[in-house]
């Protein structure tokens, strides 16, 4: 049920795992050189979710999206920030360097097996930030492929649907929005029964204003659980995988089509090499 086994027409997994050698070629053609990163961490989720739920969240949104526009999706891929996180029971929490090595040469890997499209699909907040810096770290150094960072956005019709069915009007984590999308991922990972035996409520500990500071989270959620989830439901679920793997997909298409971006590069990085040339544009 888990396994990404569905197939195209020609017979071909979108999981990268999944592939034989000869058919990885075959994918690569297929897939127009685009493959999907699904990133997550693994992190406490409430007392009811999976450490894994951003891992399953993204490779789920990945296999939907794929499955509608082909393309190859990486394996599950949790090796992100989450820091804030590390005074909770099995939270992995690699080094900052590590982090960012081991994208960039995930990234390079892909890329050296055909794959010039990239796309970062991240269901992690704590990934946000720190995705954004990689890719803008894209740039220090000339390379043959483009890093997309898909970034979500719903739109008003979903999003009304999505109150209309929900019966908490606060969030952010293990929520139950969230709880709801792995009632349809993973249900056999839920433990909804258990949801109040925590409280997700911001104790808004400290206030500082117009400052940030790293211990932010930690401040408001202690528990590592932000909302209220014991209305959780399949159905609520469903209509946000839905909506965004809808979205991805369509991003797959942009993607497939995008020219533009890796030309751009390239202009760059020949200007950057000697920037007194660099021509002043009207």
């Amino acid at each position: 049920m888990f396994s990404i086994l569905s197939l195209t027409a020609q017979s071909l997994p979108v999981g990268w795992e999944e592939l034989t050698a000869p058919d990885f070629t075959k994918a690569v053609s297929q897939s127009e050189g685009v493959c999907i990163v699904p990133m997550g961490v693994i992190e406490k989720h409430g007392p009811h979710l999976p450490l894994g739920t951003d891992v399953y969240t993204a490779r789920e949104l990945s296999r939907r999206a794929a499955e509608k526009e082909y393309c190859i999706v990486y394996p599950y891929y949790f090796t992100g920030q989450i820091f804030e996180a590390k005074h909770q029971p099995g939270t992995i929490a690699y080094s900052k360097e590590l982090i960012y090595q081991m994208l960039e040469e995930t990234c390079e890997e892909i890329a050296r097996n055909g794959l010039k499209k990239i796309i970062l699909v991240n269901s992690h907040g704590g990934n946000t930030t720190f995705l954004q810096y990689f890719c803008q770290t894209q740039l220090e150094k000339e390379r043959d492929y483009v890093v997309y960072l898909y970034t979500p956005t719903v739109d008003q019709e979903t999003q009304k649907k999505i109150t209309s069915l929900r019966k908490s009007t606060t969030g952010g984590h293990a929520d139950e929005v969230e709880s709801s999308t792995m009632m349809v991922a993973r249900p056999d990972l839920v433990k909804i029964e258990t949801a109040n035996d925590e409280s997700g409520e911001d104790l808004n500990r400290l206030q500082l204003n117009n400052l940030y500071t790293g211990i932010w989270w930690y401040a408001k959620y202690p528990n590592h659980y932000a909302g209220e989830s014991s209305g959780a439901n399949p159905e609520l679920g469903e209509v946000s995988l839905s909506q965004r793997a809808n979205q991805i997909a369509e991003v797959i298409r942009t993607v497939k089509k995008d020219q533009t971006t890796l030309r751009l590069q390239n202009e760059f990085f020949k200007e950057s090499n000697l920037p007194l040339n660099t021509p002043h544009r009207p």
